[in-house]
């Protein structure tokens, strides 16, 4: 696979990438690249989830080496999203479930190395670092960095602002090349661009993903359940979600069902090396077959999809492509009551 290859798989289905001049002279360059993408282990993980774990197997295909953070620290100094006691447990389920997307995405979870964020944030060279980027930045600094992330308010706790800090400085402690993450983790990025040369340290690469939309329409949403697939729906869970998904006909924007089919079915079919179907009735023309998301969407906006066709196809795809983590979750059903006893105790 040559650096034009390489550089099309990871860069594609991201919403910006920063630079890609930098990742095409990174692949000519000797050695293996380094890239890290980090998860505070606060809720449940959903299908958004999923859209960023599919994009790892073309990290791995593309000869990266790749690092997962369980950044458990981080899920409590976010406003205490996670209790303190919580954890642990937490972590053990986060590093469950993303070892399972990864699988169910056709990617090897063995090419992937776990680690917790308490397993060196805690120790020089990383709490030296810390206390120096403490000092040189300003408190309207931080809180524009990550006003995409950490939850705001009109008196943030200091756990928020130091949060956005340690994200920058993990870049540069796990040794990645690159940062991949959501486009909300944009502001720190930029930040750690900014402020890790200053530390002796190379700026990164930024990969972003795309935020998906909810099904309701708008932002997806994790306090509103009909706004997302969560990871151990079941098929008539999944099914009822879709059919009361916001998907007018013609309409992309805020399209959470055609988000899912683009992000996540389409490019785990092509691994497959399957096509996606919707079957209709010979009256209505008969079923459609799509070898890639482009054509389908064309449909839609045209007419010739109707979303009352679309939308049982589409519920069978994703229901299918979750399936083997919902099993692997439900198989383990401890880790949920231990990571969130409130709601599966």
């Amino acid at each position: 696979m040559d650096t034009a290859e390489r550089t099309e798989l990871l860069t594609r289905f991201t919403e910006e990438v920063i630079e890609r001049s930098e990742i095409e002279a990174l692949f000519e360059a000797e050695g293996t690249p380094r890239a890290y993408i980090g998860y505070a282990p606060t809720g449940e993980m959903h299908i958004g989830h999923f859209t960023t774990m599919r994009k790892l197997a073309d990290f791995i295909d593309a000869g990266v080496e790749l690092t997962v953070l369980v950044a458990d620290l981080h899920a409590h100094l976010d406003d205490a999203k996670s209790p303190y006691e919580l954890l642990d447990a937490r972590s053990a389920y986060y590093e469950t479930a993303i070892e399972a997307m990864i699988e169910a995405a056709g990617a090897d979870a063995e090419a992937v190395s776990f680690v917790r964020g308490t397993e060196f944030q805690l120790e020089e060279p990383y709490t030296m670092e810390l206390y120096r980027t403490l000092a040189d930045t300003t408190l309207s600094r931080a809180q524009r960095a990550g006003s995409e992330v950490v939850r705001q308010s009109e008196n943030p706790t200091l756990g928020g602002l130091v949060y956005t800090l340690m994200q920058a400085l993990d870049v540069a402690a796990l040794g990645a090349d690159i940062a991949y993450g959501g486009i909300d983790q944009r502001g720190i990025y930029m930040f750690a661009r900014e402020r890790l040369p200053d530390l002796g340290h190379e700026k990164p690469i930024c990969v972003f993903a795309p935020l998906l939309s909810g099904l309701s329409g708008g932002k997806m949403s994790a306090s509103q359940a009909d706004s997302k697939i969560n990871l151990t729906d079941d098929e008539a869970a999944v099914e009822s979600k879709i059919e009361g998904a916001y998907c007018p006909a013609g309409e992309t924007t805020d399209n959470g069902v055609l988000e899912y089919l683009r992000f996540l079915v389409f490019p785990v079919l092509e691994g497959r090396d399957r096509a996606f179907v919707v079957e209709r009735p010979e009256e209505y023309g008969g079923d459609l077959t799509y070898d890639g998301y482009e054509t389908l969407e064309s449909d839609f906006v045209s007419g010739e999809l109707h979303p009352a066709d679309l939308k049982p196809a589409a519920a069978a795809a994703i229901s299918e492509v979750i399936a083997p983590v919902r099993e692997r979750l439900l198989e383990a059903p401890e880790l949920l009551a231990s990571a969130y006893p409130e709601t599966h105790d």
